[in-house]
C-alpha cells in the first residue's frame, strides 16, 4: 500500500490520530530499522507493527505465543479487510497448505506463528521462500528467564537476526522492568535497536488492594454491587480453588466458569471461547488464562490471592479496561497468602541468584499491598517511571489510611516469636499476646515466658494486621523447617534494641464503596444501549466471532452519544474504518434512527 501511515490510521481502523510513540515507532520500522517497544497493555502496541506490514513489500510475520490470541488477531484484522492467516495445530492440514501457498505467493499481509512452529525446519524453509517485511516478537518478555512467563522457545530467535539480516525486527511487550529490559535486548540481539518505551500508567484503572477476611463473600459483594453483568477475570492460585470460586459463584447467580491447566484441553476451549464470545462472563482462573486476551470490555480483574511480583499483577490487571475505559484491579490478601508464597519460595531448587530475584520481586510485591500513599505512584516507580503527583484513582488516594505508632506492639510481636522458641505459627502467638492459656499453649509452657498476656489491648485480627505487617517489612519470616513457624531476621535487631520506630497502617472495615469505576449510562440512554449491543451480537453470532471484533464499548457509547443520522456522520465515530462502514453502518444506523 502506497496510503501513508496516518490515511491507513483513519481508513483502516477508525482513529483520527496516533497515541504517543505510535507514529515514531511505525516510522523506524519503515525505514528498515528494529525497535524494542514498550507500551502499557491497551495501549496499542499492535498497529505499531501492522501498519509497517501493510506499508512494506511481503508479509510481515508475527510471533505470538498463544493460537488463541493469534485467532483474535486474525480475526480482527480481517473484519478491517487486512489478508491476515495463522499457522497453527488447530488447523487442518488441507488449511495449512493453502495458508503456506499464498505467503509464498505473496498474497498475504500478516501470518501469526508460535515461536515453536516458528524454528521447525519447515517453518524456516517457508520463510525463506517468502518476501518478509518484518518480524513482530509479540510478549517479547517471555524471553527473560527473570521474567514471570518465561517460554524457553522465545531464547531462539535471536536465529532471526543472521537468517535474515535485513528484515526489520520488532519486540513488544507490555511489562517489562528494567532488568527484563536489559535481557530482551540481548537474548534477541537488539543492541543497535531503537527504543520506545512509553509510561506504564493506565489511568482509566481503579487499583483497590484490602484485607482479605472472608475472600468469596468480599468478591461476590463486589461483582454483584459494582459489576452486575460485566465480564471480568479472578484469579486464584490453585486449580481447586478456581473450581471451587467458579462453582460458588455461579449458584450465587453470577455467570461464571473455570479455567485452568487441570481442565481438558477441549473444555478449556470450549469455556475460553465462550468467554470471549458472551457478554457479561466471569473467567475464574490460574495464570494460565489471560496471556494475550485481547477482549476489551472486560471490566474489572479480581485476585483472591497475591501474585508472586509486581510484572504479574500489572500484567494480569492490565487485562481490563483495554478499551480505556472505567476498569477496576481488586485484590484481597492475608497473612497465610504472605507466608504460603514465602514458603513456597524457600522450598524449591532453582538457582540462588533467580531465587533471590524472586524473593526481591516478591518483597516488592508485599510492599505495594502495605502502603499508605497512591498505589499507582508505587507501581509506576517499580518500572523506574516517576509521578509528581497521586493518582485520586486508588483506594489509598480516596480513603486515605490511618497510620499509628506501632514500634511496642510490633516489638512486643517480635519478642514473643524470640521467647516461644522461633517455630511458631501466628495463631500460636497470638494466642500468648493474648493470654489465652490453650492447651498447645499450656504444653509448650509458654503460659509463663514474659511475653505471655502482653498484648491484650489488641484483638486477634488487629495482631495478624501486625504479623502481616512484620512479614511484609521483612522483620520475620516464615520457616519451611518449622512448618511456616515465625523465624526473626537480622533487619528487625534496630527495633527490638530501640533504635528506630516504626509506623505501622490502621487496617481499615472492609469495604466496596470506594467510587464506581464502572461506565456510566444514563437512564434515557439504557435501551438504546441495549439495542446497540444486542445488534452487534447478532452479527457477531453470525460470523462466530467476538462481538468486540464487529465494534468496541467505545464505538458504541459513541454512537450513543452522537446518534449519527448519516454514513457520513457514522464515519467519524471512534474506531469505524471505511470497511466496517461498509458492512455494519446501515445496520446500526436503523438502530439508532428507529430508536429515534
Amino acid at each position: 500500500m502506497n496510503d501513508s501511515p496516518q490515511k491507513l490510521l483513519h481508513s483502516l481502523f477508525g482513529y483520527d490520530e496516533f497515541r504517543g510513540q505510535q507514529l515514531a515507532v511505525i516510522e523506524q520500522v519503515l525505514a528498515g530499522g528494529d525497535a524494542l517497544v514498550l507500551m502499557p497493555t491497551g495501549g496499542g502496541k499492535s498497529i505499531c507493527y501492522q501498519i509497517p506490514a501493510l506499508m512494506r513489500t511481503g508479509v510481515g510475520v508475527v510471533i505470538s505465543p498463544l493460537i488463541a490470541l493469534m485467532q483474535d488477531q486474525v480475526a480482527s484484522m480481517q473484519q478491517l479487510g487486512i489478508k491476515a492467516e495463522a499457522l497453527h495445530s488447530g488447523i487442518d492440514w488441507a488449511s495449512q497448505q493453502k495458508i503456506q501457498q499464498q505467503a509464498i505467493n505473496g498474497e498475504l499481509d500478516l501470518l501469526y506463528v508460535s515461536p515453536e512452529r516458528l524454528m521447525t525446519d519447515a517453518c524456516m524453509s517457508l520463510l525463506m521462500s517468502c518476501q518478509i517485511s518484518l518480524f513482530a516478537i509479540d510478549e517479547a518478555h517471555c524471553v527473560s528467564q527473570w521474567g514471570h512467563d518465561f517460554r524457553p522457545e522465545y531464547l531462539q530467535l535471536e536465529c532471526l537476526q543472521a537468517r535474515f539480516p535485513h528484515v526489520p525486527r520488532m519486540a513488544l511487550t507490555a511489562t517489562a522492568d528494567r532488568p527484563t529490559q536489559q535481557e530482551m535486548v540481548k537474548r534477541l540481539g537488539l543492541q543497535q535497536a531503537q527504543q520506545f518505551i512509553s509510561s506504564f500508567d493506565r489511568p482509566n484503572i481503579r487499583y483497590r488492594i484490602m484485607q482479605k477476611q472472608k475472600g468469596r463473600q468480599q468478591l461476590l459483594d463486589f461483582v454483584q454491587l459494582q459489576h452486575e453483568d460485566n465480564a471480568g477475570i479472578v484469579y486464584c492460585m490453585s486449580r481447586k480453588k478456581v473450581d471451587e470460586t467458579a462453582l460458588w459463584l455461579s449458584e450465587k447467580g453470577v455467570a461464571a466458569l473455570p479455567y485452568h491447566a487441570g481442565l481438558g484441553a477441549e473444555l478449556r476451549a470450549h469455556n475460553q471461547h465462550r468467554f470471549l464470545n458472551e457478554e457479561g462472563l466471569v473467567m475464574v482462573a490460574t495464570i494460565a488464562f489471560g496471556m494475550g486476551i485481547d477482549k476489551p470490555n472486560v471490566r474489572f480483574v479480581a485476585h483472591l490471592d497475591l501474585p508472586k511480583s509486581i510484572e504479574s499483577y500489572y500484567q494480569e490487571t492490565g487485562r481490563a479496561g483495554r478499551d480505556g475505559l472505567p476498569a477496576d484491579a481488586w485484590m484481597v490478601y492475608g497473612l497465610q497468602d504472605v507466608m504460603w508464597l514465602r514458603q513456597r519460595l524457600e522450598q524449591t531448587d532453582m538457582d540462588q541468584a533467580i531465587k533471590r530475584s524472586e524473593q526481591s520481586k516478591l518483597d516488592a510485591m508485599l510492599g505495594l499491598c502495605e502502603i499508605t500513599h497512591c498505589r499507582r505512584q508505587a507501581i509506576l516507580s517499580y518500572f523506574d517511571e516517576t509521578s509528581s503527583s497521586s493518582c485520586g484513582n486508588c483506594d489509598n488516594c480516596l480513603e486515605p489510611v490511618a497510620t499509628f505508632d506501632g514500634t511496642q506492639v510490633a516489638r512486643k510481636a517480635l519478642s514473643c516469636v524470640f521467647r516461644s522458641g522461633q517455630r511458631y505459627g501466628v495463631a500460636h502467638l497470638i494466642d500468648i499476646l493474648m493470654g489465652k492459656p490453650t492447651d498447645k499453649v499450656k504444653q509448650a509452657g509458654h503460659d509463663k515466658i514474659s511475653t505471655f498476656a502482653v498484648g491484650q489491648e489488641l484483638d486477634q485480627k488487629q495482631w495478624r494486621s501486625v504479623y502481616r505487617q512484620l512479614l511484609a517489612l521483612g522483620l520475620v519470616a516464615s520457616d519451611p523447617e518449622h512448618f511456616g513457624g515465625l523465624r526473626l531476621l537480622p533487619s528487625c535487631r534496630p527495633l527490638l534494641k530501640g533504635e528506630t520506630e516504626l509506623q505501622l497502617r490502621l487496617d481499615r472495615k472492609v469495604s466496596v464503596k470506594t467510587g464506581k469505576a464502572r461506565l456510566q449510562i444514563a437512564d434515557d440512554d439504557q435501551d438504546l444501549w441495549q439495542l446497540l449491543r444486542e445488534q452487534r451480537m447478532a452479527l457477531a453470532q453470525d460470523q462466530n466471532v467476538p462481538p468486540y471484533v464487529i465494534f468496541s464499548d467505545a464505538s458504541l457509547l459513541e454512537m450513543l452519544k452522537i446518534r449519527p443520522q448519516t454514513l457520513l456522520e457514522m464515519s467519524h465515530i471512534h474506531g469505524v474504518g471505511e470497511k466496517k462502514l461498509d458492512r455494519y453502518g446501515d445496520e446500526f444506523l436503523a438502530v439508532i434512527r428507529q430508536h429515534g
